[in-house]
C-alpha cells in the first residue's frame, strides 16, 4: 500500500505522512523544500518500517502534475492514497507587484489539484479502489478581503472534490474533502505565542487532531469533513456583517 502526499516535509502534510505510516503505508512525499523533505524522509524511515521516498518538485510550476504522474507510473508507484495538501497563503490586497504569487496559488491550488486528482483518480478507477483527500478550507465559505483568492480557490476545491466524489465513488474511489478551521501550521506565520494561546483555548487545533479526523473521514468514504466548531459559528457570524462594516474593518486591517 502506498500513500502519495504533496507539501509533505513539513505541517499538515508532514502530520498525514506520520498517521499513513502508522497505518502501515510507503510513503511517497513531494516538496519544493528540498532540504526539508531530505530531514523527513531519514525521520520517519528511522520511526516506521516502511518505505519513504522524497520527490524535490514546484507543483506550481506549469505541467507539474504530468510530471509527477508520469514519474509515478513509470516506476510502478501508481498510490492508492493521494494526498492534495500542497498550498500557499498570503493576507495582503492584491497588486500589480502580486502577479506572480497570484498565479502560482492558482496553478498550485486549482490547476494541479485538479489534474492530479484525474489523472491519478481515473488509474484508481480502472484498479477499482482508492482514496483521494483534497484540503480545501473554511475560508471556502468566506470570500473576504485580504483572502481574496486564497478563499476563492478553496471554494474551488470544496466544489470540484464534492462533485467528483459522486463520479468516482462507484468505481470503487473514495474522495473526500476537508475544510479545516485555523491549524497550527507554519503556513498562517502566526507569532508562536498567538498559535499556543489559540490552542489552549481550542480557537486552533493541532495538525494532529485535524488530520486524525480526516483520514478517519476519508478512510469512511465521506464527500466533505469540516472539523471544529469554528466551521459552524465563524462563516455564519461573517455572513451576516454588512457591506458597510467589511469595508471599514478592512480599512483598519490593511
Amino acid at each position: 500500500m502506498v500513500a502519495l502526499i504533496t507539501g509533505g516535509s513539513s505541517g499538515m502534510g508532514l502530520e498525514y505522512a506520520r498517521q499513513l505510516a502508522e497505518k502501515g503505508y510507503d510513503l511517497i512525499l513531494v516538496s519544493n523544500r528540498e532540504e526539508e523533505l531530505t530531514c523527513a524522509v531519514r525521520d520517519l524511515s528511522a520511526r516506521f518500517p516502511v518505505k519513504v521516498e522524497g520527490r524535490f518538485q514546484d507543483l506550481s510550476l506549469p505541467g507539474a502534475a504530468d510530471l509527477l504522474f508520469d514519474g509515478c507510473r513509470s516506476r510502478g508507484l501508481l498510490p492508492d492514497i493521494l494526498i492534495n495538501n500542497a498550498g500557499m497563503f498570503f493576507f495582503k490586497e492584491l497588486e500589480k507587484a502580486d502577479m506572480d504569487r497570484v498565479q502560482a496559488m492558482m496553478d498550485l491550488h486549482v490547476v494541479t489539484v485538479t489534474r492530479l486528482s484525474l489523472l491519478f483518480g481515473l488509474a484508481m478507477k480502472e484498479r477499482g479502489s482508492g482514496y483521494i483527500l483534497i484540503v480545501s478550507s473554511m475560508t471556502a465559505r468566506i470570500p473576504a478581503p485580504g483572502i481574496t483568492l486564497y478563499s476563492a480557490t478553496k471554494a474551488y476545491l470544496r466544489s470540484f472534490g464534492r462533485s467528483l466524489s459522486y463520479e468516482l465513488k462507484p468505481y470503487g474511489v473514495g474522495v473526500t474533502t476537508v475544510c479545516p478551521a485555523a491549524i497550527a501550521t507554519p503556513l498562517y506565520k502566526i507569532p508562536s505565542r498567538l498559535l499556543d494561546l489559540g490552542v489552549k483555548t481550542r480557537l486552533i487545533h493541532t495538525p494532529e487532531w485535524l488530520v486524525r479526523r480526516a483520514l478517519r473521514a476519508m478512510f469512511r468514504r465521506r464527500r466533505v469533513v469540516s472539523p471544529s466548531f469554528m466551521n459552524v459559528w465563524l462563516p455564519a457570524i461573517i455572513g451576516l456583517l454588512p457591506g458597510p462594516v467589511i469595508a471599514a474593518l478592512w480599512k483598519k486591517l490593511k
